[in-house]
């Protein structure tokens, strides 16, 4: 593996990090990103619990199964969801389970009646995703997420690590295909959301997530019939919600 990168600027951390280890395999990345933050500003993974969930946090559990997993709890997610949370957490060992909620006063202030979905959806995930999220990940330099490449347009070129406002997210599955994610879901006997079983293979809020209709592609459920493709918390508008971290990485 060779000797560790020092820290430093982050967007040149994260060239070199990519330019490094972007074809290591996950586990790999995922060693490599725990051994050199852990020490240095923290790092914890961003979870939905969602359709593709178990195989990131199955090789977080491998090597760290007390790593912050933050669940961003929307007020909006289907039930099963939860069971599903605490059900995975529990086969994979996981201990540190980090509920993060929208402000109350925003969700008061915007969306009162919960309906904010279907008037202004970006503004429903600002408030409910985006914002949280930001609050999620402010404690660490650096975080994990499950996106990969084959998701969306959005995510055709992504980095495995890249810098988002002086912290580096690290996406260490995002090579991995649909059959990659089955065969390891297979060979380790991973639970699966019980929604999957009937058709919504990418789960977010229920007001805005519908099963996929044979020949789509795994994310048309969701905000379906609209242009919107992501909530925001993977783009780089978070950069706008984040303060700058508590630490610069310097060398």
């Amino acid at each position: 593996m060779g000797a560790m990168p020092r820290l430093r600027d982050t967007a040149q951390l994260a060239s070199e990090l990519d330019a490094r280890y972007a074809d290591s395999d996950a586990q790999t990345i995922i060693q490599v990103a725990i051994d050199l933050f852990r020490e240095n500003g923290g790092i914890a993974a961003i979870s939905s619990f969602g359709a593709d969930s178990a195989v990131l946090l199955h090789l977080i559990a491998n090597i760290d199964a007390t790593l912050p997993i933050l669940f961003l709890d929307t007020g909006q997610h289907f039930g099963e969801t939860f069971e599903y949370r605490d059900q995975l957490s529990a086969d994979l060992g996981l201990t540190n389970i980090v509920n993060i909620e929208p402000l109350a006063t925003l969700t008061a202030e915007s969306d009162p009646d919960k309906v904010l979905h279907k008037t202004d959806p970006d503004l429903c995930c600002s408030i409910r995703k985006v914002e949280p999220m930001a609050r999620a990940v402010e404690p660490y330099a650096a975080w994990f997420t499950g996106r990969k490449r084959h998701q969306a347009q959005t995510r055709a070129a992504m980095p495995v690590f890249e810098a988002v406002s002086g912290r580096i997210r690290i996406n260490p599955l995002a090579t991995w295909t649909t059959s990659d994610q089955a065969d390891y879901m297979r060979r380790h006997n991973l639970r699966e959301n019980p929604l999957v079983a009937f058709g919504y293979y990418s789960i977010g809020c229920f007001p805005c997530t519908q099963p996929v209709k044979p020949g789509e592609d795994s994310r048309s459920g969701r905000w379906a019939g609209a242009a919107k493709t992501e909530c925001g918390i993977h783009l780089t508008g978070l950069e706008n919600a984040l303060p700058p971290t508590r630490a610069t990485v310097n060398s």
